[in-house]
This record gives C-alpha cells, structure tokens and sequence, in this order.
C-alpha cells in the first residue's frame, strides 16, 4: 500500500508568528536602545535599570493594546463582510452562484465544470465558499485579537528582560558593550528562530534585524552621549 504522501505547510502559523517575532524584536530593539541610549548619558546602574523596566512594562502594555486593536478591527471587517455576504447569498442566491462560477473562471477552469463547483461548494457550504474564494477569508487565518496581543506583549517582556539582564551582570566599564552585544546576538539568534519556523531564508532574515536593531542602538547612543555631554 502506497504511503500517504504528508506536506508541511506553514500559513497557519502566520497569525501568531508574525505577532511573536514583532513582539520580541520589538522588546530586545527597544528596551535595548532606550538602556545603551541612557547608559551613554552616563547614569548610575540603578537609574539605568528603573529606565529599563519602565520600557519593559509599557512597551508589553503598548504591543498587547496595539496588536489587539489593530487584529480587532481586521476581525470587525471580516465580520461586517460575512453579514454582507450572508444577506446577499439570502436574497440573490443566483448572482452569488454566478459570482463565484466566474472566479473559478478567472483561475483557469472551464465555465462548464466552474458552474458545477460552484453549485457543489455552495450546496455544501455557501458562505464559507464565498468567504474563502470571493473574499480571502478562511478558518486558517481569521484574525484572533486575544491571541495577537498576548503573544506580543508575552514575547516583548521575554525580549525586553535579555538587555535588563545584562545589565544587572555587566561590569561598569563594559555596561553599554554588554548590553548592546548581548542584543545584539539574541536579535540574530531570533531572526533565524523566525526564519526556520516560516520556511524563510535565515540569513537574510538574521541580517535584517540585526542592521536595525544595531541602527537603533547607535541613533540612541548617539541621543544619551550628546545630552550626556550637554549635562
């Protein structure tokens, strides 16, 4: 017996990656940037520190309020939508069958044989064969707004306590190196982590948000030097 033939797609894990991978380069980049910045203005360690998990803390606040906003009003248009295809599938069930025939069309199948998919799908299930073929709405990638913002503000603090860590360990003299470095490597760790999980290349990946983050870093540095110098 021929073995059944399994394939590895990764689109369902859009949803949550893209909200994990935002949130924990969003917590390394930023509390990172924010403790080199204030570091090169030359404070004591314990300032600096109470710098660091006041990012922590709104920045997770921020990203959770941000990612379910934003994934809540991708979830008011599905919705709105469907209540709009759902009345019409109602009241115009034949313009709607031949909407969805003509799409099939579009995609390179016969008007014959698009009309009898057309009807099958919509005798099995007419709004969901509207949402997914008409517009681009399926199970897979519904927006979920409590599962978007708990994954970003769970992964910023995560990323957020790596440079809050080398901090607390670093000698005086090597704070600012540490802390950037540290981050630094944990960004490329991250970029290839996210890389793998979505089947991308992982250089480019790592290179990418290594150049920003290190971009980032030096902007602020730069910032904390100069009023560092002004003070």
């Amino acid at each position: 017996m021929r073995a059944t033939h399994r394939e590895l797609h990764r689109t369902k894990r859009i949803g949550w990656l893209r909200a994990a991978v935002l949130g924990a380069n969003d917590g390394i980049v930023s509390t990172a940037s924010l403790m080199v910045g204030v570091a090169a203005a030359n404070v004591a360690r314990g300032e600096l520190l109470v710098a660091g998990v006041a990012g922590l803390v709104a920045g997770a606040m921020s990203m959770a309020a941000g990612e379910y906003v934003s994934v809540s009003s991708q979830k008011d248009t599905e919705q709105a939508d469907l209540t709009r295809e759902r009345a019409e599938l109602k009241a115009q069930p034949e313009n709607e069958h031949k909407e969805l025939a003509a799409i099939y069309v579009k995609r390179g199948l016969a008007p014959t044989l698009a009309r009898e998919v057309a009807e099958q799908l919509m005798a099995h299930d007419a709004l969901g064969a509207h949402a997914r073929d008409e517009l681009g709405i399926s199970v897979m990638l519904k927006a979920n707004p409590i599962q978007a913002a708990l994954a970003s503000a769970l992964t910023f603090s995560v990323g957020a306590a790596l440079p809050l860590l080398a901090a607390v360990v670093a000698p005086a003299s090597l704070l600012v190196p540490m802390v950037a470095g540290t981050s630094l490597i944990v960004l490329t760790g991250l970029g290839v982590l996210a890389a793998r999980a979505g089947g991308a290349p992982m250089l480019r990946a790592s290179l990418r948000v290594t150049f920003w983050g290190a971009l980032a870093m030096a902007l602020t540095a730069g910032v904390g030097m100069l009023f560092g110098v002004a003070a």
